[in-house]
């Protein structure tokens, strides 16, 4: 028996024509530094039109993809309604990645237009001759674009076109947007969403247990939308008529918090290392957070001390999530369950997070045999669903991959109430006598104490235990480089064992194009005898 619903296709255009109607007057704000220049959803709507029929008359068809290389900014939001609800494939270029990688993605995904921000002009410029397949080069703001050479600007490009653009009829499985992975190991590797999971998501974020988003928020955009498409927020805020905040290239705790001040965002999301400086930027300078009701916190494990911190000095609420590019990111999310003590409710949010609708999760072995959710059996977790990747574009290789599952690289542990915690990255843990050591819990204990900034904990080998953890530790300043102190401290918070023996005291934690810690970069630190370990 069939159903009597009618099959209308999942589509960023029907994102685009939904917002453009219902949501006309909200709003999209960007920041300069100093000022703050405002666009209503019909507004944007109508230059995301008139820059769909700009890309078609400069050649893209339906399936060619068109290359971001942006801050979060108004014009790159109109190229995020307007490249896919034309048939063609957005493809956002973090701008953080080496020269070399960022070569690579845009000659493997083939892009034929890319949209440069004028402040960027500079570093796309030492990578443009070795683009083979780049026919144009959109700037888009006032900067210097000489260094390029002969570009095209953005703002003539739309004066040029009239409103009336034929959007096409698109099948909602087709490529709407991709990313690449940010590379750690070996070349970046594409992930291509669909319209379909791009929909679908965009429902799963704004749901009440989510995120619970609507037109009475105004969404500070931190996280770059050029890293899995913001999180899905640029989207998500579209669909429920969200203002959006854009923060541009102001990421530094102070223009931030002035910006918070004065637009007073109710929602935001960005890495523990952005609230972090926030909130010892607040240390020194009176800031007002005041009108958030949520903040998320995720890309890497959130410090239990932070969203403490912040609930007792400013009253914020962080709630930890977790995903990835290939899962569009949104898989989990920490919102305490129902009927939980408040006196719990930090253990809860200090957790992986739930595992949300549209997500199925399961953990292994190393055998491939599925663990149960006890809340103690510990193994890989792996994961489908509709806006989960089932593969990376132009890449053969199944290794990343077990039946259908993703395989995500986390280790951890599952309750029976749906709620994962991650132990560690299978690279990452430390296998000491025999017995596992988490280098996430670990840190996040060492980053407790007051006079911690950051702690990466990474394993060393050792001839009586075979690996041992060393943990690199950044301290406030005018504090005291004492491993003896930081011992005491973590013996009444750890298990005695895991009380790391070597510590090396650092400038600062390396981080990774998406503001995760390091952990390559430091283990080749070592290895070279760059880091003075300390005993």
């Amino acid at each position: 028996m069939k159903s009597t619903m009618q099959d209308r296709p999942l589509t960023v255009a029907a994102l685009l024509e939904h917002g453009r109607r219902v949501h006309a007057t909200s709003t999209i704000s960007t920041f300069d530094g100093t000022d703050v220049r405002r666009a209503t959803f019909r507004e944007v709507a109508e230059r995301a039109e008139r820059l769909a029929a700009a890309l078609r008359r400069l050649g893209v068809r339906p399936g060619d993809r068109v290359g971001t290389f942006s801050w979060n900014t108004q014009e790159h939001m109109e190229a995020y309604l307007a490249v896919p609800s034309m048939g063609a494939v957005l493809h956002t270029l973090n701008i953080r990645l080496f020269p070399e990688q960022l070569v690579y993605i845009v000659n493997h995904a083939e892009d034929r237009v890319v949209l440069v921000d004028s402040s960027l002009v500079p570093l796309f410029a030492k990578i443009r001759p070795e683009l083979r397949t780049v026919e144009h080069v959109v700037v888009m703001g006032k900067e210097d674009a000489s260094p390029l050479g002969e570009v095209l600007a953005y703002e003539a490009l739309l004066a040029t076109e009239k409103l009336g653009y034929a959007w096409p009829d698109l099948d909602e499985r087709d490529a709407a947007a991709m990313c690449y992975t940010s590379g750690t190991t070996g070349n970046p590797k594409g992930v291509v969403y669909s319209h379909r999971s791009t929909f679908l998501h965009s429902f799963g974020v704004t749901s009440g247990a989510c995120y619970s988003l609507s037109d009475r928020d105004r969404v500070l955009l931190i996280v770059p939308m050029f890293h899995a498409n913001a999180w899905g927020l640029p989207y998500a805020a579209w669909m429920v008529g969200s203002d959006l905040v854009m923060v541009e290239r102001h990421l530094q705790a102070e223009p931030l918090c002035r910006l918070i001040a004065r637009e007073r965002p109710t929602f935001s999301g960005a890495v523990p290392t952005i609230w972090a400086d926030v909130f010892r930027h607040g240390e020194t300078t009176p800031i007002d957070l005041s009108s958030f009701r949520m903040i998320v916190c995720g890309g890497s494990a959130v410090p239990r001390v932070l969203m403490e911190r912040f609930q007792e000095r400013y009253g914020v609420r962080i709630i930890q999530a977790w995903g990835m590019t290939e899962t569009s990111p949104l898989g989990a999310i920490a919102l305490p369950p129902d009927g939980a003590d408040p006196s719990e409710e930090m253990a809860w949010r200090s957790k992986t997070g739930r595992v949300c609708a549209g997500v199925e999760l399961r953990i292994v072995d190393d055998q491939g045999e599925e663990l149960p959710w006890d809340g103690d059996s510990v193994g890989e977790i792996q994961v489908r669903g509709p806006w989960i990747t089932g593969s990376y574009y132009g890449d053969d290789s199944g290794e990343k991959f077990d039946r259908g599952w993703l395989r995500t690289g986390d280790v951890g542990n599952v309750d029976d109430r749906g709620f994962v915690q991650i132990t560690d990255r299978a690279k990452d843990v430390i296998k000491s006598g025999g017995e596992w050591i988490s280098s996430v819990e670990l840190e996040n204990e060492i980053m407790a104490h007051p006079d911690v900034v950051e702690a990466a904990v990474i394993g060393v080998p050792d001839d009586r235990w075979q690996e041992r953890p060393l943990a690199c530790v950044v301290l406030r300043p005018g504090a005291a480089a004492d491993p003896e102190a930081m011992k005491s401290f973590l013996e009444s918070r750890v298990a005695r064992w895991w009380v790391p023996e070597r510590w090396s005291f650092v400038a600062e934690v390396p981080k990774t194009s998406v503001g995760k810690f390091d952990k390559k970069v430091l283990r080749a630190r070592l290895a070279e005898g760059a880091l003075e370990i300390r005993s």
